[in-house]
């Protein structure tokens, strides 16, 4: 059994569609009045049927109050480190500190390419989120001395000025699956952020993919409780029988969240379905019974 010991967050994963765009916004708004953490979008920028996701992650700042806001992951590869650092720092600002920064190394290269990114293979894709975190964190370091200085393989960032400093510290969430995307979250991110549903054996994979994590986290010299788990989990569903991962009665979401929480160390669970009334419920029956059963299991 693996418990992190993090504060449970709760949060839901809505698609940015440009038809019903308000949709998305009204969703976003949602989330926030029924008292959820956290709201996320995916980022897809060559794709035209969904808006594009820095400006809609800034758009619903402004009409939300107090949940929090991240890509779900943002594309490394169409933003480059440096603009993103700076993007980050003042959408936090703005937003008087709701912004955490969930990223990946990129995916769909066809789609990357046509927009103008670079298509890189898998283990250069690693090789290039390494330096990028390293950028995005030095220009946010305003309480060091002197200029960035950063000469990769694939980004650089040489005589770049610190700043703006975030309104508070952003986390840097990862979307990894493979063995050298998972070696680099535990050694260098603040959290793991994959989906159930591209996971090759379900829940039954995450012990051997937390493992991944945490002796990368060991190697590195931070502990594993370093590197908060999240998951998004897209197929969910209110019913009234047991038909698996959050298809069944709110009992039964209640039992399996905890599990996975107590068990296998998730403590932010970001659920699809772009449904005010699933969202609503989910806000009202199952997160106060999560946080109240992981509390009372540990102690």
């Amino acid at each position: 059994m693996t418990d992190y010991g993090h504060d449970l967050l709760f949060g839901t994963f809505v698609t940015p569609r440009v038809q019903g765009a308000q949709g998305v916004i009204d969703l976003a708004v949602t989330a926030d009045r029924v008292g959820l953490d956290l709201v996320t979008f995916q980022d897809h920028p060559y794709h035209p049927g969904l808006l594009d996701t820095w400006t809609l992650l800034s758009f619903a700042a402004a009409r939300t109050q107090r949940v929090r806001l991240a890509g779900n992951v943002i594309s490394l590869p169409l933003r480059p480190p440096a603009v993103l650092a700076r993007a980050a720092a003042s959408l936090d600002i703005l937003s008087g500190g709701r912004f955490e920064l969930g990223i990946g190394a990129g995916a769909f290269w066809d789609g990357i390419a046509s927009m103008g990114g670079r298509r890189l293979t898998p283990g250069q894709a690693v090789v290039a989120l390494r330096e990028a975190i390293a950028i995005i964190r030095d220009l946010w370091d305003t309480e060091a001395s002197g200029i960035v200085r950063h000469e990769g393989r694939y980004y650089t960032a040489v005589g770049t000025k610190r700043g703006p400093r975030p309104a508070h510290a952003i986390n840097i969430w990862v979307g990894s699956y493979k063995p050298k995307m998972l070696e680099l979250t535990g050694a260098v991110a603040d959290g793991w952020l994959p989906s159930l549903e591209y996971l090759p054996r379900g829940v039954d994979s995450l012990p051997e993919l937390n493992a991944r994590i945490d002796e990368a986290a060991a190697a590195a010299g931070r502990s594993p409780s370093a590197v908060r788990r999240l998951l998004n989990i897209m197929n969910v569903q209110f019913s009234t029988e047991n038909r698996g991962v959050l298809n069944g009665p709110p009992k039964q979401w209640v039992e399996q969240l905890a599990d996975m929480t107590l068990t296998h160390g998730v403590t932010a669970f970001l659920i699809g379905g772009d449904d005010h009334t699933l969202t609503e419920r989910f806000a009202a029956e199952v997160v106060p019974a999560v946080r109240e059963l992981v509390a009372r299991e540990r102690g």
